[in-house]
């Protein structure tokens, strides 16, 4: 009995404990950015304030990239400089709208980008109204000639954010496909998710058809207004909007640098944008992209060299056409560019890392996985696209990698007068930059080799 007392005590005695492995210089990194990381919240901060809007082409942007350059270089930032460009620049005037009848009231709206003018006075005419773009195809044009056309959709929020690239050809097509039916002008349902009295604007493409007038409709309006079509058999609305072309004026990307140790290895280009629309202050979109990714730079310029040299864009002109990523992709697709990332969908939270690297760089893929997965990002499959910006070099066989934000409230400020500072957390801020960090930090640290994989054939409209 005395042995099996014995035996029991020593048995309930703690175990000795298996010391942790310490964490990894990575880790180590990307737990402080995680903890406190400023950088990022300083530049959205100072930009919305001291710039504000930064519509593409106009003097803001201009100012924009001067203070670009001055902010890099106090960041201690190699390189910087502005790579000048030039593009097609469209401003814009008045814009307001009313039904006159049968029921008399005003509507809140916004001209899309690349919109044509009404006369001073603007124009009155009845209105058509579809539920898709695909219903005004197939319209006639006896139908619609001569009225405003009125197209709705059914965008919902999602995480993903996929319904706007699904819904986005209300706002792209449908003024040009409403011109060449001889409408004298198109107003949408705002391509938003939120039920705030605020449009939400967006480029329109005319694909070489004379542009007319064309605009967004806070969404409040647009049901409204879909709501007295089924009720009358006649709504009149006066609709002025007044926007100019500029003609060519300039733009540009600011670049930075992070220098490498072995230029043979190759270089990561990572970015966002620095204009924005004219209607808030652009802290979403993408005063924040641009401040996560230089964040995560600058922990890798303050620390060890890389290996690779990271080179950080903030370009222009992504909203109203992407003169800045043409210029710079034509200027430089000979230079040895091995990966590529872009942060162009917010603030909120990453929630999935998406590799794009050869089969032959899969361990590297995995390590990136691991170290995001304590930040709660889980690995996705799927088509890398890395942004409007530097999806041209995915495209042409570089590896890249997107780091997917939550959308499910993207939607609700995208391009309205409501992306504003206040919609960015902090704390969801520094999670952008702990994940960019460690991502970049292993890609441009890995010791094989970054594999080229085979260009992408173009898409088909």
């Amino acid at each position: 009995m005395k042995k099996i007392f014995a035996a029991l005590a020593l048995s309930l005695l703690p175990l000795p404990l298996v010391a942790a492995a310490p964490p990894s210089p990575v880790e180590r990194m990307r737990d402080e950015a995680l903890a406190g990381d400023k950088v990022a919240w300083d530049i959205v901060e100072d930009l919305t304030t001291e710039v504000g809007p930064r519509l593409a082409g106009t003097e803001a942007e201009a100012r924009a990239r001067q203070w670009a350059v001055k902010r890099l270089k106090a960041l201690g930032f190699h390189n910087v400089h502005i790579e000048d460009a030039t593009m097609a620049t469209w401003v814009r005037g008045a814009e307001t709208a009313e039904i006159v009848a049968p029921f008399p009231q005003r509507l809140v709206l916004t001209a899309l980008g690349g919109s044509g003018a009404t006369a001073a006075d603007g124009l009155t005419a009845d209105v058509v109204g579809f539920d898709s773009i695909d219903a005004l195809r197939a319209a006639p044009a006896d139908a619609v000639r001569g009225k405003i056309v009125f197209v709705g959709h059914a965008m919902q929020p999602n995480q993903d954010g996929s319904g706007y690239g699904y819904y986005g050809a209300v706002r792209r097509s449908a003024p040009a496909v409403g011109a060449q039916k001889g409408a004298v002008a198109v107003v949408i349902r705002s391509l938003g998710t939120d039920y705030h009295r605020n449009p939400h604007t967006g480029l329109t493409t005319w694909g070489g058809v004379t542009p007319i007038p064309a605009a967004a409709l806070s969404i409040p309006d647009a049901e409204n207004l879909q709501r007295m079509l089924k009720r009358a058999q006649r709504v009149t609305m006066h609709l002025t909007l007044t926007p100019r072309f500029l003609g060519d004026t300039p733009t540009g990307n600011v670049v930075a640098d992070v220098p490498g140790t072995d230029p043979a290895a190759g270089m990561i280009l990572v970015g966002g944008h620095l204009d924005s629309w004219d209607l808030g202050t652009g802290a979403i979109d993408d005063a924040s992209g641009v401040a996560i990714v230089t964040a995560a730079a600058k922990r890798i310029l303050d620390g060890p060299r890389p290996r690779r040299t990271i080179r950080v864009i903030w370009f222009g002109d992504e909203e109203t056409g992407g003169a800045g990523s043409r210029a710079y992709f034509a200027a430089h697709r000979q230079d040895n560019v091995v990966f590529v990332g872009e942060s162009d969908f917010g603030a909120d939270r990453v929630w999935k890392f998406v590799p794009g690297f050869a089969e032959a760089n899969k361990p590297l893929a995995d390590r990136v996985a691991a170290a995001l997965f304590p930040l709660g990002i889980n690995l996705g499959r799927g088509e890398v696209e890395a942004g409007a910006d530097l999806g041209a070099w995915v495209r042409a066989g570089a590896a890249g990698a997107d780091l997917a934000q939550d959308g499910t409230r993207y939607f609700d400020y995208h391009h309205t007068p409501d992306d504003t500072l206040d919609k960015v957390d902090p704390a969801r801020l520094r999670q952008n930059v702990a994940a960019w960090l460690a991502m970049l930090r292993l890609v441009a640290d890995a010791p094989e080799p970054i594999a080229k994989l085979p260009p992408r054939p173009e898409r088909r409209p």
